[in-house]
């Protein structure tokens, strides 16, 4: 194989147009498993598809891009960077987007391993010309940049080399280039800064913290709104929370969030501050952030009751995240009133207006009535009971009614609500006391798509499951649930197959 690659090879440079050639080695370098592949284009150079990449034939290009793709991707890091660092670099400067992310990506898998990493770190122009790919017009361009910038920064020798070299610089410069540019530098030292308390370090002496967080109060409300997005993402773990305490981000969002009152324009990076209250509140604790915070709380409620699908959105969002842990149920039931409202409120949602707005109403109500078997106290069921009787005068009823409507997702969203309370004691004697409920749940012809069978599924597997089902159901109805399960979501019944048949 290996001498057919190099014939190919010969064949490629002796020819003007090698469109078919180029072809016929794609087709054999595919062909060949990797393992094998780097055992059979050892020892060869590649020059000549390289030197083609310098053409204005589009197809020409991307078959070399294939080509190379393939081969490189053969090769160990270490023979990568030793062999192909020019080449590489060469295409991180090519007017082809292609080229230029197979470049990037390439360089990516050499800096992420120790000794590869050595050949390339003292190649200032290469790593600047990495960097300066994040201000390129193509976002798929920049992604692959800020990726392989981020496997860098794995190291101390990496992190050193963009932080503590003339690199920084180049950063710098790169950042001023516009506001689009500026956020993905930071996407990039969020990046950085989430791997490690010593990565945030270096991320904060280069100021570029700090300056993030001063966007945090500028007067562009969009930028504003993209920054609550950052800080958001650094907030994701222990360490980055530490220093956003440190540096006074909470108490300074909890301000935001009391001064978007009088802001006509808050409805652009309000969302955003709940997000980041939200992510707050599931990653520490939701008594202690509400606590702390009651600003964020009130906000949420006011925002589930507000007219703004946008504003509705986030608030179902986050009652759902909070309400899916018992810190957060008992957080809401403390409110008393004010949490009724809001959940009659979610009902309405979730019973008319735009599909997408009553799924995530669903989702939520879901969450809220969720309740693992260990969770399953005397006081929690009696609080979940209470919930799902607020919902209407027949929720049973209710829910079953949007589980029929002509809408998938509906159908969905409607059944994880029956899962939900399928395993507390409470909701099984609502099952078996509601009129043809079970016989509703056991018809394999209501919901016909795979999402809907398998939304059904959950169910019965959730009260096959229970320890209560049994006797809650009764033997008949549990039997009958038992073969469901065992028969799968997908089961057909012989009878009804022969009847389709037969209607044909």
């Amino acid at each position: 194989m290996a001498d057919s690659i190099e014939t190919l090879l010969e064949e490629i440079s002796g020819v003007e147009d090698p469109i078919e050639e180029l072809q016929c080695l794609k087709t054999a370098l595919l062909s060949i498993p990797l393992r094998a592949l780097r055992d059979a284009v050892s020892g060869q150079r590649f020059n000549v598809i390289f030197s083609l990449l310098h053409s204005d034939d589009r197809e020409q290009v991307d078959l070399c891009v294939v080509i190379l793709e393939r081969i490189l991707m053969s090769l160990g890091p270490v023979a990568l960077a030793q062999s192909y660092r020019v080449e590489l670099q060469g295409g991180l400067t090519h007017p082809n987007e292609t080229v230029k992310i197979l470049a990037l990506t390439q360089i990516g898998r050499i800096v992420e391993h120790p000794d590869a990493a050595t050949e390339i770190l003292n190649n200032h122009d290469l790593l600047g010309a990495v960097i300066r790919c994040i201000g390129e017009e193509k976002m798929a361009v920049a992604k692959q940049a800020i990726q392989s910038l981020s496997k860098l920064s794995h190291s101390k020798p990496g992190l050193d080399k963009l932080f503590q070299s003339d690199l920084l610089k180049v950063m710098k410069d790169v950042m001023a280039t516009s506001d689009i540019i500026r956020y993905r530098i930071y996407e990039l030292v969020v990046e950085i800064s989430s791997k490690s308390p010593i990565s945030l370090g270096y991320c904060a002496k280069s100021s570029f913290i700090a300056q993030l967080l001063g966007e945090l109060t500028g007067k562009d409300v969009l930028i504003r709104a993209t920054a609550i997005e950052m800080v958001t993402s650094l907030a994701q773990t222990q360490h980055g929370r530490k220093y956003l305490a440190q540096q006074g981000i909470m108490d300074k969002a909890s301000n935001m969030i009391r001064g978007a009152e009088t802001d006509s324009l808050s409805s652009l990076y309000l969302p955003g501050l709940v997000k980041f209250f939200g992510n707050l509140a599931i990653m520490d604790s939701p008594q202690q952030v509400c606590e702390t915070y009651p600003i964020f709380q009130n906000k949420v409620f006011e925002m589930a009751l507000d007219p703004d699908p946008a504003m509705i959105g986030v608030a179902l969002d986050t009652l759902g995240l909070l309400g899916a842990t018992v810190e957060g149920k008992q957080v809401f039931q403390k409110t008393g009133e004010k949490f009724k409202a809001v959940l009659l409120r979610m009902s309405q949602h979730a019973s008319a207006g735009a599909t997408e707005l009553r799924v995530r109403s669903l989702d939520a109500i879901s969450q809220l009535l969720t309740l693992q078997p260990e969770q399953q106290t005397e006081d929690l069921l009696a609080l979940t009971e209470s919930w799902f009787h607020l919902l209407s005068n027949q929720p049973m009823e209710m829910i079953r009614t949007i589980s029929t409507q002509p809408f998938p997702e509906l159908h969905c969203a409607a059944m994880s609500i029956f899962t939900a309370i399928s395993t507390q004691l409470w909701g099984q004697k609502l099952m078996i006391s509601t009129p043809s409920f079970m016989e509703f749940v056991l018809d394999r012809s209501a919901g016909q798509t795979k999402d809907a069978k398998d939304a059904k599924f959950e169910l019965v597997r959730s009260l096959v499951g229970s320890s209560t089902a049994a006797e809650i159901l009764g033997s008949q109805h549990y039997i009958r649930l038992k073969s469901y399960l065992r028969e799968g979501p997908y089961y057909v019944s012989a009878v009804a197959a022969v009847c389709t048949e037969r209607a044909e």
